[in-house]
């Protein structure tokens, strides 16, 4: 994971990359998104060897059912970096239909943008690559965590206005004067 302004790229299966788990029955890709909190703005990384694997933006029907026929889009670069712009789930398989099958697939979920006041939803368009030509940093250890919790970007709500500059003294009288009038009580009635 690498730390980018408010955002963050995601190193999708970590120094290993996109390729076969070891253990095709297990699902390390998806085990991973699920540690992880991914906001809109965030990227996710795919690096793997162009020209022998490729990674597809696809409905969760087509990843369920390996289907590389009619991605929403096609990413074959080697190095793809694929912007996250809207919440909900995003389906990702290889294009290798073999690879797929053998567990070479990711779902992300994205949360929710509670710093507007829009429902953003997955209906509209699939993520964007980012330029080629801005390749990300190497890996610095860190893939796989998320981001630290001090990076929410939702605002606190404010309950009341700042303590008036003499609110302390004012605060004191009428503790002083609660007691006074404890004091006389007390005296009253013992006489």
């Amino acid at each position: 994971m690498v730390h980018k302004g408010a955002s963050y790229d995601f190193i999708v299966g970590g120094q290993k990359g996109w390729s076969v788990p070891n253990d095709p029955s297990f699902n390390p890709f998806n085990q991973w998104a699920e540690k992880s909190r991914f906001q809109i703005g965030d990227s996710l990384v795919f690096n793997y060897q162009s020209g022998q694997d490729s990674v597809l933006y696809v409905k969760s029907e087509d990843y369920a059912s390996c289907n590389t026929g009619s991605p929403y889009a096609k990413y074959s670069d080697g190095h793809s970096v694929i912007k996250l712009n809207q919440s909900g789930p995003h389906f990702f398989i290889s294009g290798n239909k073999d690879n797929c099958l053998k567990n070479e697939k990711l779902t992300v979920i994205v949360l929710a943008d509670r710093s507007k006041n829009t429902n953003q939803t997955t209906n509209a368009s699939p993520p964007s690559p980012q330029s080629p030509s801005s390749p990300s940093p190497a890996p610095t250890g860190q893939e796989g965590q998320s981001p630290p919790p001090d990076t929410n970007q939702t605002p606190s709500p404010v309950s009341e206005p700042p303590p008036h500059p003499n609110a302390a003294a004012s605060a004191f009288v009428s503790f002083a004067a609660s007691v006074g009038a404890f004091m006389a009580s007390v005296l009253v009635f013992s006489l």
